[in-house]
């Protein structure tokens, strides 16, 4: 496929030099060739060709073809899909069927998308490295001894590798971007309550957003348009309506131009150096381009991963109580009599060592004695963090920053310490705590040939300026 775009893609079908049947011919191909990586968990080969057949006819009979009419999209195993296996990545739903659509998963197909198969992804969407799955760690495309981040760590490796062309993942503190950084590809959180949490299997019900990886941000744009929106079935979603983000991201008019960053997010002792000095440099190519770049004091960097991680273990815990054993999921074999022994019996095997360890604290932080103390503070903390960042964006149109402090490290790096672990967190999960929309684009590439990438940050529902800015630099890098 020598198409990059949907955009291309879309003018080769008009002027019919491909068609559905090929593109969908072709990352078949490319998934079957490209197994070891293990992004896909289950490849839907015969109905997505049927699904392709039939979108060629609509096309031969001279139809109107939808947003992505053909396009080839992968989703993240915590997206149900009506007849199709959802699992999570965990043996706890091993063979589970969803019973219905995730409302993103639907408005996909209504605009003509080709669903091609779920992709691996940490259980329950906790990890940043792909390596908490029931069925084996993802491996990175272009360095297959590294960790791709996660959780949604098949969805990013499927659109580096070039398995589909579009991957819906999830985001609860960094899921989407932080694959998409590692993997040098475009990876997009919108603001919480943009896009419909219906049929997302929750991790953190505050804090989670479904969110888009692609090749370009005008490709993000199209899918974030199409998916947005209300929804009768989700009462967080906002009642806003949705712009046409297609055609307003290459606007030049209104594009965004005072920049601010969190000097101590570039000052912090555990980034990398180059990825200080490279995004210290592109900051001063920005300020020559002639936007506004200020550095601005933020005295609560410290403060953001406990906040966070207090707060969704705490939402955690009461999300996965419902995994039971009793009315679907995994239930253990062995003859137990007391139904308390076997809610703990089928939860031990059905639950993997990440998430038992985050429902631990979660049930920890907030039982009576602890309550106060950890979450009350926590929710406290995160009411300063919303006050600030509207503050901010008063003064300011975007902010930047690292994704992450380090490129992408190595499988069993870090599965010595999961403190380590959760403070490769520290930049992305300010944009879950405060309901932002964030993206990361790949600018950048580490001497050791890895890529890493810029997080933009905009003032809640302005997706708009976001991915106009986005876009800007991205092609002008």
């Amino acid at each position: 496929m020598r198409f990059y775009t949907i955009k291309d893609y879309h003018a080769a079908i008009l002027a019919g030099e491909t068609s559905c049947i090929q593109a969908v011919n072709f990352f078949l191909e490319q998934i079957n060739q490209q197994s070891h990586l293990n992004s896909f968990l289950e490849v839907y080969a015969q109905e997505a060709m049927q699904r392709a057949v039939e979108l060629d006819q609509l096309k031969a009979a001279g139809k109107p073809m939808g947003k992505l009419h053909g396009v080839v999209i992968g989703i993240k195993d915590v997206l149900c899909y009506d007849g199709h296996k959802v699992t999570a990545a965990s043996k706890i739903l091993e063979n589970y069927t969803a019973v219905y659509s995730a409302t993103a998963v639907q408005k996909l197909l209504d605009q003509g998308a080709i669903i091609i198969g779920r992709q691996n992804c940490d259980e329950f969407a906790m990890g940043s490295s792909n390596e908490n799955s029931a069925y084996g760690p993802v491996k990175n495309a272009l360095d297959n001894a590294r960790v791709p981040g996660g959780s949604s760590g098949g969805s990013a490796v499927a659109i580096q590798a070039n398995l589909c062309m579009i991957s819906i993942g999830s985001d609860t503190g960094g899921s989407v971007r932080q694959p998409a950084d590692f993997c040098g590809v475009v990876g997009l959180k919108p603001s919480y309550g943009r896009i419909s949490r219906y049929g997302l299997i929750a991790y953190a019900s505050s804090f989670d957003q479904i969110g888009i990886f692609s090749h370009t941000v005008t490709d993000a744009a199209l899918v974030l348009e199409v998916i947005a929106g209300e929804d009768n079935f989700d009462s967080t979603v906002s009642t806003k309506g949705v712009p046409a983000y297609s055609s307003l991201v290459e606007a030049k008019n209104g594009s965004p131009k005072k920049v601010a960053y969190f000097k101590q997010t570039l000052s912090h002792p555990g980034l990398d150096p180059e990825i200080k000095t490279q995004t210290q440099s592109f900051l001063n190519l920005l300020e020559a381009k002639g936007y506004t770049v200020e550095a601005i004091d933020f005295s609560l960097l410290e403060y953001l991963v406990p906040t966070y991680y207090v707060l969704t273990t705490a939402e955690a815990s009461s999300n996965l109580s419902r995994f039971d054993g009793i009315k679907f999921g995994h239930r253990t074999k062995d003859n137990i009599q007391d139904l308390t022994d076997l809610y703990k019996k089928s939860r031990t095997e059905g639950f993997g060592e990440e998430v038992k360890r985050r429902i631990l604290l979660g049930t920890f932080v907030l039982s009576a004695g602890y309550f106060d103390a950890y979450f009350t503070k926590a929710q406290q903390v995160r009411r300063k963090l919303v006050d600030l960042t509207n503050n901010l964006f008063t003064s300011y149109d975007i902010l930047v920053s690292p994704t992450v402090p380090s490129p992408a490290f190595k499988l069993g790096e870090n599965n010595h310490s999961a403190t380590e672990m959760f403070l490769a967190d520290i930049y992305t999960v300010y944009a879950n705590l405060v309901g932002i929309p964030a993206i990361s684009v790949p600018l950048f590439k580490h001497s050791n040939g890895m890529p890493f990438g810029l997080q933009v940050m905009s003032a809640s529902f302005n997706e708009t300026g976001l991915l106009q800015f986005s876009n800007e630099i991205m092609q002008s890098k």
